[in-house]
């Protein structure tokens, strides 16, 4: 049996950098953006650090997306609030 994909219903800014996100099977996850837009070394990623550009996030089809998909992440990894790649990378070394 195949699993249906997984989609966001909700979106809500509760800090600066920080969102509350809920998913088409009820799981809620609160992430803070923060850690990954300073980590972050390229400009465009980095533009984000603005709050009134982070602010400007919208849900397009059930994804979470920043302009014209110019900052967007991976579904499982808004679902298990593993979007810092870089911080991950350097504790495992």
């Amino acid at each position: 049996m195949t699993k249906a994909p997984v989609n966001l219903v909700s979106a809500t800014q509760t800090g600066i950098y920080r969102l509350r996100l809920v998913f088409d099977d009820n799981h809620v996850q609160e992430i803070d953006f923060q850690p990954f837009l300073d980590h972050s070394k390229h400009p465009d990623i980095r533009a984000y650090l603005e709050p009134a550009r982070f602010s400007g996030f919208s849900l397009v089809y059930g994804e979470l997306v920043w302009g014209d998909y110019e900052l967007c992440f991976p579904m499982m990894d808004l679902y298990r609030a593993t979007i810092d790649h870089s911080v991950m990378l350097a504790e495992v070394a």
